[in-house]
């Protein structure tokens, strides 16, 4: 327990950032999407390759995700047609109790109705629908602070103006099952427990000037690797949740869960903020880019236990029949589940390539049998594969060929084969811009608080101990909450 009481032992402004950094990366490993569905026998979340997030969501208040896969028949029927699809439009049922003017934000409501189309929501809804949502929920809370002085709405409002928002999402074509779809509830727009939701006390308590500079325009090709929008995200939320002295003091699990609850909540009240002082697509866009940073970091692929691929392949050494004919009958249940990212797809295949090494399947099967990273998602019409580009996309109608989406052309590339059964490595991020390797399950329990850090420079070796210590804290806390 020396890495618990070294912990609880920070004190200052120096324990504060060093916490808040660590608990900033620590939501980043936890990032990713979380299915709500009870796993079936023999079901392995691909997110567990890559240190899962609890069912809590941590760190994630209302950035919307998936909750529901596709499922098609696999006996060898026809997978229904992408396009062309047309929508169905009809006057919406309003409650009359939300006092917003819809028709303002009717640009990003129309772009999220066109993302979340009726029969496209579940298939895309992992990198284009789900986080749109999320966007528009965003958006919509920071539309209605403008002529409010909170950041939040009233329970009850919220219940009216997010029945609202989905009726006239569904009036426009969307998928009427979006609450399901993505795990959205009208209480992602009340702030929660956060105890900062008026603007006055916000503005009081947070650098704006700070976090608008960080999130005004997100930079497309460094956010995700090197971050300056999130932390600085981050750095608010604990602001505002009041939770900086509690996170350096002696508290326990339970009390740990609550703060992180908290400072769930005060994230959405953060988004609201940025929201309330960028013009609609502007903030549209920095939330989705934001959205497509954690989506891209973790496979969200479900994979059942691949024991028929694992008995015919295990101690094969070129190309078999049976081999290639079990991994592509196991790859044609996995094309039937959602579209995915191109970086998604390597993640996909390596985790799944890990789970083979694991079970004693050494040969690089990949390439025996021609699979390409564009097996892992959606196929057209069951013929040929479909990978969205790691940038944020959107689904495009047009009166002539319906509803369209853009695939990566550069997709026609060969699965990757992991080096070796351990994920601790993958990284799609420069070398200089990536952080040290974190331990997943299989090191946790033996990790410890190592010191066998080559740095020179005294100060920046102790600063990286303290971060190890909080980082295997963390972990073990996180361990507690899933008993």
């Amino acid at each position: 327990m020396d890495c618990v009481k070294r912990i609880t032992r920070l004190k200052g402004p120096f324990g504060h950032h060093f916490l808040l950094f660590a608990i900033w990366c620590w939501s980043t490993i936890q990032d990713g999407v979380a299915f709500q569905t009870p796993p079936e026998p023999g079901y392995i979340s691909s997110n567990s390759e890559l240190a899962s997030p609890p069912a809590a969501g941590l760190f994630e208040p209302i950035e919307i995700s998936p909750a529901v896969f596709p499922h098609y028949p696999i006996s060898g029927q026809p997978l229904p047609p992408m396009y062309p699809i047309y929508p169905t439009t009809y006057e919406p049922v309003l409650t009359g109790r939300c006092p917003v003017n819809f028709s303002a934000i009717s640009s990003i409501t129309q772009k999220t109705a066109s993302d979340c189309s009726q029969p496209l929501a579940a298939i895309v809804g992992n990198v284009i629908c789900c986080p749109q949502l999320g966007s528009l929920l965003h958006i919509f809370q920071g539309f209605y602070s403008k002529n409010s002085s909170n950041l939040v709405l009233q329970d009850a409002v919220a219940d009216d103006c997010f029945k609202d928002i989905i009726s006239i999402l569904a009036s426009r074509g969307a998928n009427s099952s979006l609450p399901v779809i993505c795990s959205a509830k009208s209480l992602n727009i009340t702030g929660g427990s956060c105890p900062v939701k008026d603007i006055t006390t916000f503005e009081k308590t947070v650098n704006t000037s700070k976090l608008l500079e960080a999130c005004t325009t997100v930079d497309h090709l460094k956010e995700c690797c090197r971050p300056i929008c999130q932390p600085a995200i981050m750095e608010a939320a604990v602001q505002i949740s009041g939770l900086q002295s509690v996170m350096t003091g002696n508290k326990d699990i339970a009390a740990a869960q609550s703060s992180v609850d908290t400072i769930n909540d005060c994230r959405g009240v953060v988004y609201s903020w940025i929201s309330s002082k960028l013009p609609l697509e502007d903030a549209n866009s920095v939330f989705r880019m934001l959205s497509a940073c954690k989506a891209n970091r973790v496979c969200p692929l479900n994979f059942t236990q691949p024991s028929e691929v694992i008995k015919a392949c295990r101690n094969v050494a070129a190309p078999s029949p049976s081999c290639c004919s079990s991994l592509n009958t196991y790859i044609l249940g996995i094309q039937r589940q959602m579209l995915i990212t191109n970086k998604q797809a390597i993640i996909c295949s390596t985790v799944f390539g890990s789970m083979l090494q694991k079970a004693g399947v050494m040969t690089n099967v990949y390439e025996l049998c021609d699979v390409d990273l564009k097996d892992f998602s959606l196929q057209a019409n069951g013929q040929q594969g479909c990978l969205l580009g790691s940038l944020p996309a959107d689904v495009v109608y047009d009166n002539s060929t319906g509803y369209s989406f853009t695939c990566d052309l550069r997709d026609n590339i060969a699965a990757p084969w992991p080096s070796s059964s351990s994920m601790t490595s993958l990284s799609l991020c420069a070398p200089e811009m990536s952080l040290p390797a974190l331990p997943t399950s299989e090191t946790l329990h033996n990790y410890g608080c190592r010191k066998d850090l080559e740095i020179s420079d005294a100060h920046s070796k102790l600063f990286l101990d303290k971060l190890q210590s909080i980082l295997n804290y963390l972990v073990r806390a996180k361990d507690l909450w899933n008993q």
